[in-house]
């Protein structure tokens, strides 16, 4: 079995920590819960006849008093930024994010997650800014880690691209 290392990476409050739970262990908690430092959980994902064990990383949000300590990120095989749909900074953050990661550990797979997609009424970010974004040729999925949507299938996602990385 392979295993790979997946980083959850984006601003504070994104939902990093409830998209695992609901990945890992199919629940959703209302309570927010911040991480500290960082918290690692597994799962086994089956693609392509395979198996492949995640150890994701579910590091602690950034903001501006906190920044992501970039030596967690060795190892990984790819990650997941996560964005709060209805935060439009959450993305800006993304953005600054994902160079950093670059220029960390170079060029892996990852997917830009617009997270909260249950909660699209009150959203900040726009299509057009979401197709500008798919143009610059990023993965981007919409889920909610509240009603599940989209949660299988950026970690399916992303070990297609890892597979084929």
């Amino acid at each position: 079995m392979l295993q790979k290392k997946i980083c959850m990476v984006g601003a504070f409050a994104t939902g990093k920590t409830s998209l695992v739970a609901k990945f890992v262990y199919s629940i959703f908690s209302e309570t927010y819960q911040t991480t500290v430092g960082v918290k690692i959980d597994k799962k086994v994902v089956k693609i392509q006849d395979k198996e492949l064990n995640f150890i994701l990383w579910d590091l602690y949000g950034e903001d501006e008093f906190q920044k992501v300590r970039l030596s967690y990120l060795r190892g990984s095989s790819g990650y997941l930024i996560v964005v709060d749909g209805t935060r439009h900074n959450t993305l800006e953050k993304a953005f600054s994010l994902q160079t950093r990661v670059e220029e960390t550990i170079g060029q892996i797979p990852f997917i830009l997650v617009l997270n909260k997609s249950d909660l699209l009424d009150e959203w900040e970010i726009e299509t057009a800014e979401i197709d500008a974004i798919i143009q610059r040729g990023w993965t981007v999925i919409k889920t909610s880690a509240k009603t599940g949507l989209g949660v299988e299938e950026v970690f399916q996602t992303l070990a297609n691209k890892i597979l084929e990385a």
